[in-house]
């Protein structure tokens, strides 16, 4: 599993990688978390707000810091 999180390196992109961490270890899930901080890239997701998240380069969340619960809810769904 990739996982991605997309945004300029804020505080709220650095939050949104911290909880999905937090929700891969309490699930005992391994996944490559990678940040990506490259606009043409995160415009090529077709995202123009972040953070983004994007599991297996599928965009689930934009524009929003996921809770580590939230995150949690869409990893169980992939």
């Amino acid at each position: 599993m990739i996982i991605k999180i997309l945004g300029s390196g804020c505080k709220k992109c650095i939050t949104l990688t911290e909880n999905t961490k937090t929700a891969l270890e309490k699930l005992g899930r391994q996944a490559e978390v990678v940040k990506i901080t490259d606009f043409a890239e995160i415009a090529a997701h077709g995202v123009m707000s972040t953070p983004a998240l994007v599991i297996d380069d599928k965009v689930v969340s934009v524009g929003k810091v996921l809770t580590a619960g939230e995150v949690e809810a869409l990893l169980k769904l992939h």
